[in-house]
């Protein structure tokens, strides 16, 4: 074999030697590129599986409020305990000041009707008698003054002391229509910002959960977020009806206070008739010398 022959001999090998490396170097190629799509495929299962364990483990299997506050953190129960008590606390006021309000303004109406066209104290006591409350209270006062007052220098003066007088329980039985009313007051204006402390109280354990389990899977932190939702809706729900409720009671009182004035100005009425007619007044005045009424 000549010189020309072992060369192109030689080239034919080493060409037939990089077919066959090229040839295995593609196979590999191909096979790890295959093995990367399977991985790639699989993937979302995989991540659904691990997101079916995290939701599992991690979420309340009952998600209603009864089962939310179960679930809650301590500080979060203490919350909603707090404003389950002040809604009690609201509706409880509301039915026995209803039926209180109810009742005084019925019977001051009840009074005022028969102190209709009565022309003086004696009259109105006769009108009266057999009733309790707040206007024979005003009329017993003119009375006991009237009685104070006999033979005094400056019977115009009695109607001041008797104004006075009927001033003075017309305050007391204001301050009594009110109690209760203030703790209508306190729930609206605070029960929101109770409410607010619990959401901040959850938010920041979801953060905290999220720190410690290094995921920001929905759910790691849902939970926690829930609890504090829940915590504002009960602070909405103590606050809104006290507040409704006290601004009704408001105007209920301040018709009752009126009603109050009216019963205050009729006593007045009489006592005055009283004073200018001596002859037709109830015995206390009638017993004031004619001459100092002049």
């Amino acid at each position: 074999m000549n010189s020309i022959e072992m060369k192109c001999c030689e080239a034919w090998k080493r060409s037939d030697r990089a077919r066959r490396g090229g040839s295995a170097r593609a196979g590999r190629f191909a096979a790890a590129l295959l093995g990367a799509t399977a991985v790639l495929g699989a993937m979302p299962g995989m991540v659904r599986a691990q997101d079916a364990v995290i939701g599992t483990a991690a979420l309340p299997r009952d998600l209603s409020p009864w089962g939310m506050y179960l679930d809650a953190d301590p500080v979060v129960k203490a919350v909603l305990i707090g404003l389950a008590l002040a809604s009690v606390v609201t509706w409880t006021v509301w039915l026995a000041k209803t039926i209180e309000i109810f009742l005084a303004k019925r019977d001051v109406g009840a009074a005022l009707n028969k102190l209709s066209g009565v022309r003086s104290i004696a009259e109105g006591i006769e009108r009266l008698a057999g009733t309790e409350g707040e206007v024979p209270e005003f009329v017993e006062a003119a009375v006991a003054e009237q009685k104070l007052s006999v033979g005094s220098p400056q019977p115009d003066r009695v109607e001041g002391r008797i104004a006075s007088r009927l001033e003075r329980i017309e305050a007391a039985y204001g301050r009594r229509i009110l109690r209760g009313t203030g703790v209508l007051a306190t729930i609206g204006a605070t029960a929101p910002f109770v409410g607010l402390f619990g959401t901040v109280w959850g938010i920041m354990n979801s953060f905290i959960g999220i720190s410690k389990s290094y995921a920001t899977n929905l759910a790691v932190v849902s939970p926690g977020i829930a609890e504090a939702l829940l915590a504002t809706a009960f602070g909405l729900a103590a606050a809104i009806p006290a507040v409704v409720i006290y601004n009704v009671f408001a105007r209920s009182i301040a018709g009752y206070r009126a009603q109050l004035g009216d019963a205050s100005a009729e006593v007045l009425r009489l006592v005055s008739r009283d004073l200018e007619h001596p002859a037709a007044a109830s015995p206390g005045l009638a017993a004031v010398p004619s001459s100092a009424a002049e």
